[in-house]
């Protein structure tokens, strides 16, 4: 198999989504066995239990053994009403579990709109540096191609060009690590339109335009073409 940037094939499959899916720290059914309190409240989307325990002392940002809160657990869960009311009394819109995943990237990787709308209106920021790669929300919805989300974070003022400890932008990942399909030419579509930087190299000083041509992805080469790439 061809290297990319300087990855394995191996390296790259780390990367994809369920590469994603295994970097964050859903609590496992063994956890939620053994929840109580908030966390179990949060686990089963139960609102009025969340609702009684914080009127009567407890902390809304109590955390587990792998620092989630309850509002991570109920975004992992995509318990929204939950998560509403979580944030309403109280719980961090921007607290990060162990990992480095906030409520915003935890929505943006499950392509989960309604969570990542939840959270930007309870205070929760799209310019969070996130994850084991120092990434963003914006990077990682970029790398699965979830156009959708990636617009609702470009409105939600993301940085655009933000380089993750990989080397690559939001724009670079929708490239490298896409498909070259509907999904990721509509996203590098909404970054380009947004002024993302169409120029930023990977670190091998391999640019956009080239990942692009080299892989074949012809609509996603005319899009940086038509942008100014080089």
């Amino acid at each position: 198999m061809p290297r990319l940037a300087g990855l394995g094939f191996s390296m790259l499959l780390a990367l994809g989504a369920a590469g994603i899916a295994r970097a964050q720290n859903a609590p496992t059914p063994q956890e939620v066995r053994i929840y109580a309190g908030l966390h179990e409240a949060a686990a089963k989307g139960d609102v009025a239990e969340i609702e009684r325990l914080i009127a009567e002392g407890e902390r809304p940002n109590i955390q587990d053994s792998k620092s989630r809160t309850p509002l991570h657990v109920a975004a992992y869960f995509k318990h929204h009403a939950a998560a509403r009311a979580l944030l309403k009394l109280g719980a961090n819109p921007n607290a990060l579990e162990i990992d480095k995943y906030d409520i915003i990237t935890i929505a943006s990787v499950a392509n989960d709109i309604e969570m990542l709308k939840v959270a930007i209106e309870g205070g929760a920021s799209a310019r969070n540096i996130t994850s084991r790669y120092d990434g963003t929300a914006l990077i990682a919805a970029a790398h699965l191609g979830h156009a959708e989300v990636v617009r609702i974070l470009i409105a939600a003022k993301a940085p655009l060009n933000h380089v993750n400890n990989l080397g690559w932008t939001a724009l670079m990942e929708s490239i490298v690590l896409g498909n070259g399909g509907t999904n990721h030419t509509n996203t590098l579509k909404a970054l380009v339109e947004a002024g993302a930087d169409v120029n930023i190299p990977d670190r091998q000083g391999i640019t956009p335009l080239s990942h692009a041509r080299r892989r074949g992805y012809s609509e996603m080469a005319r899009v940086l073409e038509m942008a100014g790439a080089r």
